[in-house]
């Protein structure tokens, strides 16, 4: 029965190997398509070089990534089904007071900002003249615009919208305010530190939604 056991074990051992050699190796290559994604854009990085940085063949690229779009498609859907996203959202459901609820949301909106302004960029850039990244900037877009509209839904149930302002218009207002395009106007048309930016959507965004 202990010799069964053992060779189980031993059997089993080069398949985890294997496995966790495939994660590093992905994430190897999913990090370094982000750093030269931003560093290069997405147009004057090549697969080639992205191998070259992961320490891995081409073909690995497009093997264990899909290429260039695969990549980025891949990094930008982490960004809206990780456990913060799901953090952020639960959150959402749960605040009972209208101001906390707005202030949360206008947070979290910074802080996403932050993590990923430097490869949105990029992406925004980049979409105009590619399909495939258009849909993913639509990924990113459908993924935020949700999470504005559960806590417009939320203002509603609370009964805090002012009058005039239904659940659309509150989500309108919302994305108006936070979503990706509002801060670079901010942070690189402005110049306004992110600090600002915040302060003066806690002032702002309470006048428009609430009653």
């Amino acid at each position: 029965m202990i010799n069964a056991v053992e060779d189980e074990r031993e059997a089993s051992a080069p398949s985890s190997r294997r496995s966790e050699y495939a994660r590093l190796t992905r994430q190897a290559i999913v990090d370094a398509a982000r750093d030269l994604f931003v560093r290069k854009g997405y147009f004057d990085t090549k697969v080639e070089e992205i191998a070259r940085v992961a320490r891995v063949a081409p073909a690995t690229v497009y093997a264990v990534g899909g290429g260039k779009h695969g990549l980025l498609r891949t990094l930008v859907e982490s960004g809206t089904t990780g456990e913060d996203v799901a953090a952020i959202l639960a959150r959402i459901a749960s605040i009972d007071e209208p101001r906390e609820l707005v202030g949360f949301v206008v947070h979290a909106s910074r802080v996403e900002f932050e993590r990923w302004s430097d490869l949105m960029r990029q992406v925004v850039a980049a979409a105009p003249r590619e399909p495939s990244v258009r849909e993913v900037l639509r990924i990113a877009h459908d993924s935020m615009r949700g999470g504005l509209a559960l806590t417009a839904r939320r203002l509603a149930e609370l009964g805090a919208l002012r009058d005039g302002v239904d659940v659309r218009h509150a989500t309108d207002l919302l994305w108006l305010h936070l979503c990706n395009a509002a801060y670079f106007i901010r942070t690189d048309d402005l110049g306004w530190p992110l600090d600002t930016s915040e302060a003066w959507l806690n002032e702002t965004l309470p006048r428009a939604l609430l009653g």
